[in-house]
Order: C-alpha cells, then sequence, then structure tokens
C-alpha cells in the first residue's frame, strides 16, 4: 500500500491525457444486447447502449470513459434519436442499459425536456438502467422514474472503494458520506441500485486489492444496494500508465478477478458481476485463458461458483495464489 495516497489535481490528469476517439454526435458509439442474471433470477436479454454525449465534469483518476464523449464545448448528442436508432437496429431485449460514459441525470449532459422523449422508447422495458454519480442524486431521478413507469429505474453509481483516504486520492468528487446518501435516497424511492467497484484500484498490492474489495462489497450490500459490479482496473488514460512506471499501479492478476467473484457470489447479499470487457488482458497462459474467461462469465449468468479450471500448464486454479505486488 502506498501510504499517505497521493493526490493528484484536474490539471495533473488531464495534462497526460491521450487524443479522444472522434464520434458522430447523432449515433451511439456502440450498442448490443447481451445477457445477464436478472433480480428475479433470469437471464434475460439486455439492450445496452453506449450513448455519445457531453464528457462527464468529474475528473476520476483511473477513468477512460471520457475518450467516448464529445467535449464539453460542444452540445450533447440527440440522446432520444440515438436511442431510436439503436433499438431500431437491435433485436427485443427484457431491459436497457442507457450509459453515457458519465451521469444521465447531469443537465449538462441529457437536457431535462428529453426526459419524455427518452421515456416514450424506454417504458416498455421491465428495468431501465442509468449511470449516475452520487452528487446528481435528486429529484431528476424521480421525475425519470415516474416518465418510465411501469418500467423500473435502476441507477448505477460508483462507489470504486469504500477506502476513505483512497477514495479521496481517486478523485472522484465525493466522500462515503455523499454516496451513502445517495443510496439511501434512491432505495428510499423504490429505484434498484446497482454500485460498481474497482478490483485493485491504483496504489494497493494484489492482497489489498482483494481485501479491499471484498469489504466495498460488504459495505454495498449493508447499504442495500441490489447489485454489485466488480470492475479490474485498467490502465489506458495517460495516468495510469505514469501510475505503472512509478510502481504505484499495476492490473489486478486473473487469479484475483476468479477469487474476489468467487467469494461475492457466494456472500448471496445481491448478484455480483465481474466486468469481462478486455478481460482477457488478465490472463496470460494462452492454454487456459478462454476457459476461465467462459467460466467467469458463465458465473456472471448463473450467480453460482462454478467447479475451479485446472490447468496443467500453469498449474493455476481459482483458490488465490497471487503474491502480493
Amino acid at each position: 500500500m502506498v501510504e499517505p495516497f497521493p493526490v493528484y489535481s484536474n490539471e495533473q490528469i488531464l495534462s497526460v491525457r491521450p487524443e479522444r476517439n472522434q464520434l458522430a454526435s447523432d449515433r451511439p458509439y456502440a450498442f448490443l444486447v447481451e445477457q445477464e442474471h436478472s433480480a428475479h433470477g433470469q437471464t434475460v436479454d439486455v439492450a445496452t447502449l453506449f450513448l455519445t454525449n457531453a464528457e462527464c465534469p468529474f475528473r476520476c483518476l483511473m477513468c477512460d470513459l471520457w475518450k467516448n464523449t464529445l467535449p464539453r464545448s460542444e452540445p450533447p448528442g440527440e440522446i432520444p434519436e440515438q436511442i431510436r436508432f439503436a433499438l431500431s437496429q437491435l433485436p427485443p431485449a427484457n431491459q436497457i442499459k442507457l450509459y453515457n460514459s458519465g451521469n444521465f441525470f447531469d443537465p449538462k449532459a441529457i437536457a431535462f425536456d428529453h426526459y419524455e422523449k427518452i421515456a416514450a422508447l424506454v417504458r416498455d422495458f421491465d428495468t431501465v438502467i442509468v449511470e449516475n454519480h452520487p452528487k446528481l442524486c435528486g429529484d431528476s431521478c424521480l421525475e425519470f422514474r415516474d416518465l418510465i413507469h411501469p418500467a423500473q429505474l435502476e441507477v448505477a453509481i460508483g462507489l470504486e472503494t469504500c477506502h476513505p483516504e483512497l477514495l479521496a486520492s481517486l478523485n472522484k468528487g465525493m466522500t462515503l458520506r455523499d454516496y451513502e446518501k445517495a443510496a439511501r435516497f434512491l432505495l428510499s424511492e423504490g429505484i434498484s441500485l446497482r454500485t460498481f467497484i474497482l478490483l485493485k484500484p491504483p496504489f494497493l498490492n494484489e492482497e489489498e486489492g482483494i481485501t479491499w474489495a471484498l469489504k466495498s462489497m460488504e459495505y454495498a450490500f449493508d447499504l442495500g444496494v441490489n447489485c454489485c459490479s466488480l470492475v479490474p482496473t485498467r490502465g489506458g488514460n495517460g495516468i495510469m500508465e505514469q501510475l505503472h512506471l512509478q510502481g504505484k499501479y499495476s492490473p489486478p492478476l486473473g487469479s484475483s478477478l476468479e477469487f474476489v467473484l468467487e467469494l461475492g457470489v457466494s456472500m448471496h447479499r445481491g448478484r455480483v458481476f465481474m466486468d469481462t470487457w478486455d478481460v482477457e488482458k488478465f490472463f496470460h497462459c494462452a492454454h487456459c485463458r478462454q476457459s476461465r474467461i467462459d467460466r467467469l462469465k458463465q458465473m456472471n449468468l448463473q450467480q453460482t461458483v462454478l467447479p475451479a479450471i485446472e490447468c496443467e500448464v500453469c498449474r493455476q486454479s481459482p483458490a488465490h495464489s497471487a503474491d502480493a505486488s
């Protein structure tokens, strides 16, 4: 553990960014249908839309989502048209995720007068999932909840870690008290809540990364969170590469992904998912890599711990064997 945790300013984080991707403002930059284990215990189809939108005003240390956003000096994309276009290209689904690489309830990202148009497009889904910052959870959440009825609104917010000093170092622009306030508000209003938790954020070694991911899940479930989505901390935004060169960050091991998902699912306190985007980079054995990734995906879908993958080449099983680094 690197203590005291260093603090980086917005200017420091921005100064080492690579170029953002060039995007069309009237189209989502990606959309797909994927399967997910629902709150009712069923495997359902989920339409996931990655909307092209204004850049988030927060400058989180580990975030690279800004790469697929528009500069805030440009007008935000026509979100209802993006949703309409994506749905016209996708097969039917039970649920929909509207992810805008930022905060759905940021009025500078999605205008309030777009809510009705958006609601008309999504209220026939069972569940509508959006992402948002804890400090932006307020009356607009309730307005949108009412507009999409009878669909269930679910808000995904980033806790990242329940380590208070580390959270401050991540430059999230929030405290644990802010998170708790948002969680209690949303849940008291009948809005479902999922939360993002980092696996091995900067400044932690392997064992500490595991420990704090598990503590953060317990913390979230204690507050009543319905679902925890574990995100292995990745590089790619400039500042993370600098931290790696300084020995302050390294990616989690594949065995840590397996171990934390196993223990999270075994809590039986709510759904626990491991983010499998670009997950290949965490598994270094070509002989067992795909089997391990497939196991993670099936554990996400089934919400049960599956038999370990034994590999004669790397002799690695899901039982955690990582050395602290």
